[in-house]
């Protein structure tokens, strides 16, 4: 036996001399074995590699191997196949079981066993153990020493998990992870290796556990042949922390150590000089970057590079869009293959979606070499989801998580039909399971109100698609839920995919996929099936026969699936490589894009140390105890991997880095960027960051046909004159004369030309959308002030926010005036005043109207979590302030109410209220008033409107003049009328007024007396509005009024009349100005509604704009920056400015 190296830097033909060695002893006629050994992500590439060399004859007498391959060749040939192998998933599963049932005596992991990713790095560490051959006994051996207590208690609970793992496991199975110490063990048995000669290539450094196969194999073979990456073999440089070479020398050190151990010939080491390397031969810039990239002190580069270059990019998506543009160069210009040009990145995750849509536009054909983790995939999705629908009892996340995996037999309008219902009703729990039908109103409402025959069909349909989505789930529940056996639950589980056909749903989807190209997906979900009966048969293996409660299987099952990971086999031959740093295996690179170049990236930032810290495995190690490296070490390795990456390309490197992230943040190039513009002094740093301006530059722009289309738009859109150069002039000339691009060119133009605004409707839309006679109540038409737009979208098209099973402020406010009316009608049927009831019946009553009404809807929101009945006696609190405070009102003047909740309309208690338009129509006013008050005088009546509001409500007479507060005086007009034409003598204007619906809190210092406290809150909800301008109609509305009232907004000065300057008043002529302004702004606004006005014109004013609550932003798209899009500005008038405005109008 004898070892021989066979070393050179990155490109010096090592690979080369392996298969051409291997060659040479085949055409001598060796009938020796004859392997090469190589890293397991590299044995489909050096197969490809060595059938290359030598034929697919030659592949009679030669093999490639990894480690793990050979651990299966020897224990099929002697035996240790027994048991069955037990993947990374059981063991996930088996690892959480253990935690979950030991959480009590680990010390440290207890409460980190659902800590997402947790149980991963517990199966990491455990990993690491092995491959670094250190067993329980090394580890309890080592404990006692351990002084660090959070370090102890730390390895207590790793020893607990690995000794109870590995006797769990061992029952039945073998840890993958073990077949390298079994091959070690069995080795001497084998007679496959006997007189071989091996080469072992594209290794830089090897576990403990290969260590152990390597001693072994030297044992049987005749030789063995070790390529190693470095300039010269000298282990004691193994310790300097400068040279790049590091980890490979400190590999030739532990090598040697075994040959001396051995007493092993030596053959002498091959070392491969070469100036040029093999690699590099056509480019000197390439051979200088591979000498000198680490070499201190370095040799500078000064003629023009042409192999290599540098771009600057803004953000990423420009960096993709330039490299996909300097591709298709290298393949138009320069005669290059799709296949033999490679991109790279430290952050794939973070380019992934770039690189597919920005390759998909430039018509480059790609394979991203990643293994994609399958959580997402459709079918995983869905049962995860339908275990948590049976372990979260029918949550709403659970349950259309589940329906929305597009692999039920649902429409999409029945999901969207029975989502809404089951939002807007809070439906979850046993409501799915009880045989009742559902018969939830479809809109929520605190009146007791008939279903009508629309809502009936619509409910029906809704329990159909009910009952089809349950029905499934429900048998699944009876076969699983409970406490039953691990194999219990996966046949349930499996009877249950059988029984929705998911297998058939399935195998639709592969071949919809293979029809449509898309042969990566379907490769995916044809792996995916099997997986899940992989994972399934793994739970019946690992906990097959134990008892397990749903929530537990549902932990379980995730755990499972977490670990696996798809690798997807290229469709084509002729395609861009895409693939992280890591995963770079072909030697066969002629051009190489390495994007992401920035600080952390490239080189990649350390990753975090995991359960152990550095500082911990310098202990251990200090007792004997040596694992993985510890971040100091493998950032030597970082830098190795940059060099051996760099001198992965024969013919053309690119670097490209962003300066800032998506949101704007600066980015850093990496120190890479930085070495290379020292070593080239003349490397071109292009960028995009300035636009090209002559056109011979900008051809560069000019690509596939897709990407120049899109280029030529926006070169387009730029100039607001439509100007363009004469180079996308012809561009353009020759899409225009293309019959495939001709149609799409014209709609582009025709879009250049769109404004944002909303056309005049005809009037026969207008009739079709309001009926032929325009029923519409004053609220709406304050709404059409504020945005005509958003009033077409709301009343016009009946546009809906989607309902949701909550408290709204307006919904509270709804139910606080029903309770309100309720209390009225009470007081009326039992005959009774406002001053004659006291607090204690006033509470009394308010508690039970709430209670009856809530009780009559036992599915209100009100009743459905105790923060929701905290809110209800919150609101009782409330309404007993608001009903106490109406007593001292009315207690105090000569008004008293004279209707409740009057209404206007067809069926109301008064006629709509008729208004004629200068067309001639009428159009009808509908609505609803809270309070009507009123006081009689011998030759007069009196009337008050008191309008009641659970929020903030400021009367301003700059909003009547706007058409912003119109309501209470259209109402008070109305009642006017109407009392006149009934009573036969005239009816006054008392007033009109908002009444607050609260409780505040009164912010006292020091002690203060319950009286005061009660003066304090009648001041804070003081009435606001306007009132006649009449010392005597104030002292009816307030009979305790010395100066300033504290429940209306008045003042009665010394000599009896009123404060103009604390008052808010008018004079009957004003009120009758006032009653003739807003029903001629109320026409005029009716007017537009009909002549069909619908601009997005929102009014803005200085307390907000109408967009700020609006929910149609998406429809209206709004959007300043748009010449056409402006706010309608409305300015705030005085009070004595707008009577000026009104008197002008009217008194000309």
């Amino acid at each position: 036996m004898s070892l021989r190296f066979i070393y050179g830097r990155a490109g010096s033909g090592k690979s080369h001399f392996c298969l051409n060695d291997i060659k040479k002893r085949i055409d001598e006629g060796a009938d020796n074995p004859l392997i090469l050994l190589v890293p397991e992500q590299f044995s489909f590439q050096a197969e490809k590699n060595l059938i290359k060399t030598i034929g697919e004859a030659g592949m009679l007498k030669a093999q490639v191997l990894s480690f793990r391959r050979m651990a299966y060749k020897v224990l099929n040939e002697v035996g240790g196949l027994t048991k069955k192998h037990m993947n990374a998933s059981g063991k996930s599963m088996l690892i959480y079981k253990i935690m979950e049932e030991n959480s009590g005596k680990l010390k440290v992991f207890r409460k980190s066993v659902k800590r997402q990713g947790f149980i991963t790095t517990v199966s990491d560490i455990i990993t690491e153990f092995k491959r670094y051959d250190i067993t329980l006994e090394n580890l309890n051996s080592t404990l006692d020493r351990i002084e660090n207590e959070n370090l102890r208690n730390k390895m207590e609970d790793l020893i607990l998990i690995f000794s109870q793992f590995e006797e769990r496991l061992h029952k039945k199975y073998i840890d993958s992870e073990d077949d390298l110490t079994i091959l070690a063990e069995k080795m001497s048995k084998s007679h496959m290796f006997d007189e071989a000669e091996i080469w072992i290539d594209e290794f830089s450094s090897f576990t403990p556990q290969e260590y152990k196969v390597l001693d072994r194999l030297m044992d049987k073979t005749k030789r063995i042949n070790i390529t190693l990456c470095t300039d010269y073999l000298d282990c004691s440089s193994a310790d300097n922390s400068t040279d790049v070479f590091l980890p490979t020398k400190s590999t030739e050190e532990k090598i040697l150590k075994i040959v001396l151990e051995k007493n092993i010939k030596y053959d002498k080491p091959i070392a491969l000089k070469c100036s040029p390397c093999y690699r590099f031969k056509d480019t000197k810039e390439l051979q200088h970057l591979e000498k000198y990239l680490f070499s201190y002190p370095y040799k500078i580069y000064k003629e023009k590079c042409q192999d290599i270059s540098i771009f600057k990019a803004l953000n990423k998506y420009t960096e993709v869009e330039d490299t996909a543009r300097d591709i298709v160069r290298m393949c138009r210009d320069n005669g290059f293959r799709f296949k033999d040009i490679a991109v790279i990145s430290g952050d794939l995750d973070g380019y992934e979606s770039l690189f597919s849509a920005i390759f998909k536009e430039y018509d480059i054909p790609y394979f991203i070499d990643k293994k994609r983790k399958i959580n997402d995939n459709p079918i995983i999705m869905l049962i995860m989801s339908v275990v948590e629908i049976l372990s979260q009892n029918w949550s709403y996340e659970a349950v259309f998580r589940y329906l929305k995996t597009g692999l039920l037999e649902l429409t999409k309008e029945d999901m969207d039909l029975i989502e809404n219902y089951v939002l807007s009703n809070g439906i979850k729990g046993n409501a799915w399971i009880k045989e009742e039908p559902w018969d939830f109103g479809l809109s929520y409402s605190f009146e007791k109100k008939e279903i009508s025959d629309y809502e009936k069909e619509i409910l029906n349909k809704i329990n159909l698609i009910r009952d089809k989505i349950r029905e499934p789930i429900i048998k699944l529940s009876k076969d699983i839920k409970g406490r039953k056996k691990g194999r219990a639950i996966c046949e349930g589980l499996y009877n249950f995919l059988c029984n929705i056909k998911l297998d058939e749903k399935v195998a639709a989807w592969i071949e919809y996929f293979k029809e449509n190209g898309e042969l990566d997906k379907a490769n995916e979900y044809s792996q995916i099936w099997n997986i899940v009966m992989e994972v399934l048969d793994q739970i019946v293996e690992v906990m097959g026969e134990e008892t397990l409660a749903i929530g537990t299987f549902s932990q379980v099952l995730s755990k499972g699936f977490d670990e696996y990971e798809i690798g997807v086999i290229p469709p084509a031959l002729d395609q861009v490589l895409i693939g992280s740093v890591t995963r770079l295996k072909s030697h066969d690179v002629s051009v190489l894009y390495i994007v992401g170049v920035n600080d952390g990236v490239f080189p990649a930032a350390l990753a975090q140390e995991g359960v152990l810290t550095d500082s911990d495995r310098e202990i251990l190690k200090g007792r004997g105890i040596e694992i993985a490296k510890d971040t100091r070490s493998r950032a030597f390795e970082e830098q190795f991997l940059v060099y051996t990456t760099l001198t992965t390309v024969s013919k053309y490197l690119r670097l490209s880095y962003s300066i800032a992230d998506e949101g704007g943040k600066t980015k850093r190039p990496s120190i890479v960027i930085g070495r290379i513009k020292k070593i080239f002094s003349n490397v071109e740093e292009q960028s995009n960051l300035i636009e090209i301006q002559n056109d011979e530059e900008k051809l560069k722009y000019v690509t596939g046909p897709r990407a120049t289309f899109n280029k030529l738009i926006s070169n387009i859109k730029k100039d607001s004159n439509g100007y363009i150069t004469p180079m996308w002039l012809d561009v353009y000339r020759w899409y225009n004369k293309s019959d495939k691009w001709n149609k799409k060119l014209e709609n582009i133009f025709n879009g250049f030309s769109y404004s944002n605004e909303a056309e005049i409707m005809d009037t026969n839309r207008v009739r079709k959308l309001y009926g032929r006679h325009l029923n519409i109540s004053v609220s709406r038409l304050e709404k059409f002030v504020n945005c005509p737009f958003s009033y077409f979208i709301q009343y016009g098209l009946n546009a809906k926010e989607r309902k949701v099973y909550k408290l709204s402020s307006p919904d509270l406010g709804s139910f606080m005036h029903n309770v309100l009316q309720v209390f009225s009608s009470k007081l009326k049927e039992e005959n009774l005043s406002w001053k004659e009831i006291d607090s204690e019946w006033c509470e009394r009553e308010v508690s039970e109207i709430v209670d009856e009404i809530l009780e009559s809807m036992p599915s209100s929101v009100f009743n459905s979590s105790k923060r929701y009945k905290h809110i209800t006696n919150n609101a009782k609190r409330i309404l007993n302030r608001s009903v106490w405070l109406i007593t001292e009102h009315m207690k105090r003047g000569g008004f008293e109410p004279s209707g409740y909740e009057l209404s206007f309309g067809n069926s109301g208690d008064f006629p709509p209220i008729s208004l004629q338009l200068h067309s001639g129509e009428t159009v009808s006013l509908i609505g609803r008033v809270d309070r009507v008050d009123s006081m009689n005088s011998e030759e007069n009546t009196y009337l008050r409107i008191v309008d009641y509001k659970s929020g903030t409500k400021e009367f301003k007479l700059s909003d009547v003049y706007y058409g912003l507060q119109m309501q209470l005086l259209i109402y008070l007009d109305a009642m006017l009328t109407e009392l006149e034409k009934e009573m036969n003598k005239d009816a006054i204007p008392g007033g009109i007024l908002y009444f607050k619906l609260d409780d505040p809190i009164v912010k006292t210092k020091g002690d203060i007396v319950d009286s005061e406290i009660e003066e304090r809150i009648m001041k804070a909800l003081k009435m606001n509005g306007l009132l006649l301008d009449d010392p005597d109609i104030i002292r009816e509305m307030d009979n305790e009024i010395e100066k300033t009232s504290d429940i209306i907004p008045a003042s009665i000065k010394k000599d009896g009349t009123l404060s103009k300057s604390f008052s808010s008043v008018a004079t009957i002529e004003q009120f009758n100005l006032l009653r003739k302004y807003v029903r001629d702004t109320i026409a005029s606004l009716c007017e537009q509604i009909l002549e069909g006005n619908i601009g997005v014109k929102p009014s803005k004013h200085k307390n907000g704009d109408a967009c700020e609550y609006c929910v149609y932003p998406s429809i209206c798209q709004f959007d300043t920056s748009l010449e056409e899009n402006k706010y309608r500005i409305i300015n705030d008038k005085s009070d004595e400015e707008v009577w000026n405005e009104i008197e002008n109008k009217y008194n000309k």
